[in-house]
């Protein structure tokens, strides 16, 4: 049991949820309304799988720098061995890769470029700092993307704002988890924001960056792409953004609170996507 936990936790399932989710909201935008059931449910598996394979290769590459900044988790507690993580990630690559190959070749090829942007963060870029936080984030904003491409309109308007708001977000709690790991990071000899130019710093970046997606979250409406109904998801959303931003430029150096504090912009804004699709489902 404490295996299959450890492999479990492995997958950090809201991740790759979220990254489902941000799938079917590329579906929900383009077509202004639900896609269909198969091309709903293959988008988001594919995405899921593709998302946890990478979050997995992430912990297999990262053994070392968990060591001192997350003892905790599953390899550096070894309550997984890397040769078993690594099997699990090949696992995650074959299923979302079928896939996506079952919803079309396009779709196909920007699982592809997704799983290439990973491994070579993973791999190579996680120590470069802004470069690295900016790979991350442009990859969770092409999820947006790859929703319009599953159904067929990779061109919408209003998919592409969500998708710079979605890697904005990323890019701002990139910037901000970093200030949580300066020691380990050292160590690896990483050159993050944090480490470049002190906590502070960095965490105030990460605000600048949260507060302008607020900003931009109001364009569909000021551009009337959308009825004042998504006003509420929208407002889910920016207080989510909002409150723990603020709460996280005061954490300082306290590691625990400011993780926790991204952790809940992540699962606030994920659960405003949620929000907003539910009141897709009752207007159709």
């Amino acid at each position: 049991m404490r295996k299959i936990k450890g492999l479990l936790r492995l997958l950090r399932f809201e991740l790759p949820f979220s990254a489902g989710v941000c799938v079917v909201m590329g579906q929900i935008l383009a077509l202004g309304k639900f896609a269909s059931i198969p091309e709903t449910t293959l988008g988001f598996l594919s995405v899921f799988f593709i998302s946890a394979s990478i979050l997995v290769l992430n912990d297999y590459f990262d053994v070392e720098t968990d060591r001192l900044n997350a003892p905790d988790r599953p390899i550096p507690s070894n309550a997984v061995t890397q040769s078993e993580a690594l099997m699990l990630a090949i696992s995650l690559v074959f299923f979302g890769l079928i896939l996506s190959y079952l919803i079309n070749i396009v779709v196909l090829l920007f699982s592809v470029l997704l799983l290439m942007i990973g491994f070579l963060y993973n791999r190579k870029y996680k120590k470069s700092g802004l470069p690295g936080n900016l790979m991350v984030s442009f990859s969770v904003g092409t999820t947006f993307i790859y929703g319009g491409v599953s159904v067929g309109l990779p061109f919408n308007n209003i998919v592409w704002l969500f998708a710079v708001i979605a890697a904005l977000i990323d890019l701002g709690e990139e910037i901000a988890a970093d200030s949580m790991d300066v020691q380990g990071d050292l160590l690896i000899n990483s050159n993050s924001l944090a480490i470049k130019y002190g906590n502070k710093m960095a965490l105030r970046i990460s605000s600048y960056i949260f507060f302008f997606v607020i900003l931009l979250t109001f364009v569909p409406f000021i551009l009337r792409w959308l009825p004042a109904i998504y006003l509420v998801p929208i407002a889910i959303m920016n207080v989510s953004i909002a409150y723990p931003s603020l709460r996280l430029l005061k954490s300082g150096n306290n590691k625990s609170a400011g993780r926790e504090y991204i952790r809940w912009i992540y699962l606030g804004t994920t659960l405003g996507l949620l929000v907003f699709i539910l009141i897709r489902l009752f207007e159709v």
